[in-house]
């Protein structure tokens, strides 16, 4: 190997290892990437942006607002509302939630698709007794498979089709994947729902928030009387009093409301608090701080969840005056994987102060953690419990990365802007499949109508956008130019080849997109799709054979990422709200990643001759 080729896989075999690792995330471990092959000089200073100019690049962008715009216009509300006369029927409502999420995600981004049914299925479940479990998996890799389908059905795809361009051959259109594509979904939904009911866990502990997290147990009213010690100390003060874990969510003090109080409120004689314990660490917390228990748990529960009804002429009157019905929510939250709160806990972030929310409790794979909440260390996959105001947590989840999984109630409402938001987007389809405006111009343009016309606002564009996704894309676009130009992916090239034994050409297409599907279980897809390009136009080149057959191979391997839970972030997104375990994906994950595997190649050697 030469030097430069040395630099470049050492620089590619770092990165692997901070993507599998997770430790830096995956948008920063790819401008660690750029930055090194930039200072070796392999790639010129001149060029180390040019991958945020790439068209893939704003091809995603424009399909996460269009995406948003979607979402937006009530078109999940539409179809969720026809999916209710199946509730009752098992196998009929995973059947269809499948075939919506596939649907959608052929036309959006497959993670954005599957946050817009999740809270559905969620409901649907939880309402006829079905296991989150035995849904969210199957609908997380429904998600996958049904960006197979177009060009802008997921970033692998939009990537490959720039690839071909060097063949000496125009991009990929819209649906040139459909063929391939197609069929593997509709094989793989109909695996995955035969599949499902029979390897993976049936946890009936999943439930609603009362199940899962059980608040009422944990919430108590007490009394600050006038010789407590804690009068004239500050909320931070009292829950450092002692060991116990507590958690203070709120006071009514003179009839007033202070909601997720600051932790530098100072608490004054005949303050009511309402604290987040359990009966053993309330008992020190009484004793140690001189307090006095105050009214039922029902009336705390109250507290945070004002819609319950059924209160009773008992209950506190300070509470029933504090209480607004349109002024506080429960708020269950799932951390995202490329959250910024991961590996950081409630101190570092000071929910109360920063957000006006309080954190009630955390549950991973499907338990409620036991260990003190200041303690917890946020991990991807995690839910969270939160309390406060519908407008602080609204604002607050996108900027903690976090995904909301309240209980969606669909709209009777009629959205006046649905069957607009649709023709601008077939219309823009038909613009890039005409070959009138390339893709990504044509996409362009349908953001900035939903943007214009104020179907989407600039603030929800810029949110939507999945901006670790395009860093990723911008960084590592050169990076894979640097392993090509250094004649690196000929060498990978090379020894696959060798490896595949001078067999026919399909076994080395089989063999391609096997290791390309093993690489997007470890890191994340688009990355695979970036670093496995080069090495199929190798391949093609070496064999003298058509190049399509072996970018599609990369394409539908970068897309079955079906064996971790941290291929993909639709794998994670359905990590803890349905209570899996690492080894639940590969029970439904392996059989598919096989059989979708041989079907893959045999569709691809079927309509992409070699």
């Amino acid at each position: 190997m030469t030097t430069e080729q040395i630099i470049v896989f050492s620089v590619l075999g770092a990165s692997l290892f901070l993507f599998v690792q997770g430790k830096i995330r995956f948008d920063l471990t790819a401008l660690l990437a750029l930055f090194a092959v930039v200072v070796s000089g392999i790639v010129p200073a001149d060029n180390a942006f040019s991958g945020f100019a790439h068209p893939a690049v704003v091809t995603v962008a424009a399909v996460l607002i269009i995406s948003k715009a979607l979402s937006n216009a009530g078109i999940v509300d539409i179809i969720a509302k026809r999916l209710s006369p199946l509730a009752h029927r098992p196998v009929l409502l995973l059947g269809a939630l499948c075939l919506v999420v596939t649907i959608l995600s052929a036309f959006m981004n497959n993670v954005g698709a599957l946050a817009l049914i999740m809270p559905v299925a969620i409901q649907m479940g939880r309402k006829n007794n079905i296991s989150p479990s035995l849904l969210l998996m199957p609908l997380a890799f429904c998600s996958l498979l049904g960006g197979l389908t177009t060009l802008i059905g997921t970033p692998p795809n939009i990537i490959i089709a720039s690839y071909r361009t060097q063949g000496d051959l125009p991009p990929f259109a819209m649906f040139d994947f459909a063929p391939v594509g197609i069929g593997l979904a509709f094989a793989g939904v109909l695996l995955i729902v035969m599949l499902s009911r029979f390897v993976l866990p049936d946890r009936k502990k999943q439930g609603s928030v009362k199940e899962l997290f059980q608040v009422e147990s944990y919430l108590t009213e007490v009394r600050i009387p006038e010789k407590s010690k804690v009068i004239g100390k500050t909320i931070r003060d009292l829950e450092y009093l002692t060991e116990a874990d507590i958690v203070v969510i709120g006071i009514i003090r003179a009839g007033k409301r202070i909601t997720a109080p600051s932790s530098f409120e100072i608490l004054s004689q005949g303050d009511i608090l309402i604290v987040e314990a359990d009966s053993e660490e309330l008992d020190v917390l009484i004793k140690e701080a001189g307090l006095e228990l105050g009214g039922s748990k029902e009336v705390c529960l109250e507290f945070i969840d004002p819609d319950k009804k059924g209160l009773d002429s008992n209950d506190s009157e300070e509470c029933k005056e504090f209480i607004g019905a349109d002024k506080m929510q429960l708020m269950e939250a799932v951390v995202q994987l490329e959250s910024p709160i991961i590996n950081k806990n409630v101190i570092n972030l000071n929910l109360r102060w920063r957000y006006g929310i309080n954190l009630l409790a955390v549950a991973r794979q499907g338990a409620r953690l036991k260990q003190r909440l200041k303690s917890i260390r946020f991990r991807a996959g995690d839910v969270l419990l939160l309390q406060g105001s519908p407008e602080s947590i609204s604002d607050s989840l996108s900027e903690l990365g976090c995904f909301p999984l309240a209980q969606r109630e669909l709209s009777l409402v009629p959205y006046k802007n649905t069957f607009l938001v649709i023709a601008v987007f077939i219309f823009s389809v038909l613009l890039a499949t005409m070959g009138y405006l390339m893709v990504h111009v044509a996409l362009l343009g349908a953001a900035l109508f939903m943007l214009l016309w104020g179907i989407v606002t600039l603030n929800d564009a810029y949110k939507s956008v999945d901006w670790p996704i395009i860093i990723l894309l911008g960084a590592m676009i050169p990076v894979g130019t640097a392993m090509e130009s250094t004649g690196g992916a000929q060498l990978v090239a090379d020894k696959i080849l060798l490896f595949s034994g001078g067999l026919s050409p399909l076994v080395t297409l089989g063999l391609l997109l096997m290791v390309t599907m093993i690489l997007s279980n470890l890191i994340n897809n688009a990355a695979a799709a970036v670093l496995m390009a080069p090495i199929a136009i190798n391949i093609s080149s070496i064999l003298d054979t058509a190049l399509d057959p072996f970018l599609m191979a990369v394409a539908v391997g970068a897309s079955m990422p079906f064996l971790t839970p941290i291929g993909h972030q639709s794998n994670t997104l359905v990590f803890g709200p349905g209570g899996y375990k690492f080894s639940d994906y590969w029970k439904l994950g392996f059989p598919l990643s096989i059989l979708l595997g041989m079907g893959g190649v045999m569709l691809i050697s079927l309509f992409w001759p070699l």
